[in-house]
């Protein structure tokens, strides 16, 4: 019997260059546990992966801000702290790095998110001023969030709608974004691509990059082997 799985998506299901890896749709269509995918990204991309996956939308998004299982939405940030911390630094000369493509944050509902292009120095200095509010960097953009949510939050949520025990999934990962979900789950692994942060938090580094490493993880457990 296959263990339920909790998985990042940017850096950890896709190729090098971003793209979403086609062994996604041949692993994790028939996956005989639920599968939850936690991410950084914005409610919508989780939930049009899951579909298109024929999966139920088990969804952390937004870092732990939104919680979707069960047919059930809980939003769980607040993200009055985070815009306002992002007006400032916009007020202060620093820019979200994302030009003209608004999708980025058209549909967040709990955090901002600013390119790793933007000025780090000034976004962290601006955050570090206000309350309720921390800078998280995912490799992919700075996520400006509540420090009261995280993934690890949003993995037991799910775990007890679903009526399973948090240490019962297995949990693969990229970034700092991703230890509170290691620490969450029974069992985790961080791509070999992983930061810092998220190896040190890991049970197993894996030797494999990205959806290689991920991939491996997937199949040895469906073959019932350790990864």
């Amino acid at each position: 019997m296959v263990p339920p799985l909790a998985l990042d998506i940017d850096g950890t299901l896709t190729t090098p260059d971003g793209r979403l890896d086609p062994r996604v749709f041949e692993l994790l269509p028939d996956w005989e546990a639920p599968v939850a995918l936690a991410t950084g990204k914005a409610f919508p991309y989780p939930v049009a992966l899951a579909g298109f996956l024929g999966r139920d939308a088990t969804v952390i998004a937004e870092n732990g801000g939104v919680v979707h299982v069960d047919d059930e939405t809980t939003i769980l940030g607040d993200p009055a702290a985070a815009r306002a911390v992002v007006e400032t630094f916009l007020e202060r000369g620093g820019d979200l790095g994302w030009g003209g493509d608004e999708t980025v944050n058209r549909w967040r509902e709990t955090e901002v998110a600013v390119s790793v292009d933007a000025d780090e120095a000034l976004l962290r200095e601006v955050a570090a001023t206000a309350e309720g509010v921390e800078v998280v960097d995912t490799g992919y953009a700075f996520h400006v969030k509540s420090p009261d949510v995280n993934k690890g939050d949003g993995l037991a949520r799910v775990a007890d709608a679903l009526g399973v025990d948090a240490a019962e999934f297995v949990a693969v990962g990229d970034s700092e974004n991703d230890v509170s979900t290691f620490e969450a789950a029974g069992d985790s692994y961080a791509v070999a691509n992983a930061d810092g942060a998220a190896t040190a938090a890991a049970d197993v580094v894996l030797e494999a990059a990205y959806m290689d490493g991920t991939a491996a993880v997937l199949e040895a457990l469906r073959a019932g082997r350790e990864p």
